[in-house]
């Protein structure tokens, strides 16, 4: 498949007429898969390309659309994935990255300038894990180093103090609280960077599967807090690296 630029520059070479042209460009906006139609130009308008969020699709729609992907020797990165689809991609990529916690899996990374800095996510509770590791795995997918805080809930505010020199000295936090989510807030009140904080859906039945959370953090008294939607550790990662890397994408 010819590259938009290759395109042009046939065009413009006289080696193509304009409605030869006109049909390759659109050929090489979306790869129609059938059931998917995979955006070609997602890199070239975002920084950065497709990623496959997995529940609600087959084993063999991920790994069709991922193999896709690497086939056009683009990195990829799934998020949500079932146990068998986990299983049929590290059965077909070998080379690939699987983070059973986060449940996701990624081919390749994005190719980013290496940075000294480094985004902090901090979690409240064990059972906060898989979302602040669908963040770290986020982050490491696209070239964004990341610190991992566990266990640092505001139950026990000693557990975020013995960490919060270094929590200090990174370039974005992320806080990931289910329950009353008031580590968001505590955090903020700490350090001078932004607190990207993500609700869970961790909690008792007064907690709404997170609703709870999300409300609490919405509405932190705190300055630099803003918020995510319950268990999107993938989204405060993306917004973390926008942050962090600033014109990085």
């Amino acid at each position: 498949m010819k590259k938009i630029e290759d395109v042009l520059s046939d065009f413009k070479a006289g080696k193509l007429s304009e409605k030869e042209a006109l049909k390759l460009i659109s050929d090489a906006q979306t790869m129609d898969l059938g059931h998917t139609k995979i955006d070609r130009s997602r890199r070239g308008r975002t920084g950065v390309g497709e990623v496959v969020y997995g529940a609600g699709k087959t084993p063999a729609q991920i790994l069709e659309i991922m193999e896709a992907i690497v086939s056009e020797g683009s990195p990829v990165l799934a998020t949500r994935l079932s146990s068998d689809a986990m299983e049929l991609l590290e059965s077909k990529f070998p080379q690939g990255r699987a983070n059973l916690i986060a449940r996701t899996f990624s081919v390749g990374a994005e190719n980013r300038e290496s940075s000294e800095g480094f985004v902090a996510i901090v979690s409240a509770g064990t059972s906060d894990m898989p979302v602040a590791e669908e963040a770290k795995a986020t982050l490491e997918f696209l070239g964004v180093n990341a610190e991992c805080f566990y266990d640092c809930g505001v139950a026990g505010l000693h557990r975020l103090l013995e960490n919060i020199g270094r929590i200090r000295e990174a370039q974005v936090v992320i806080a990931v609280a289910g329950m009353e989510g008031a580590l968001a807030s505590v955090l903020a009140g700490l350090v001078k960077e932004p607190v990207i904080a993500v609700p869970t859906s961790v909690g008792y039945g007064a907690s709404f599967g997170g609703i709870a959370a999300l409300l609490s953090m919405m509405n932190s008294c705190a300055n630099g807090v803003s918020v995510v939607n319950i268990d999107n550790g993938f989204g405060a990662a993306y917004n973390a690296c926008l942050i962090a890397g600033k014109s990085r994408l």
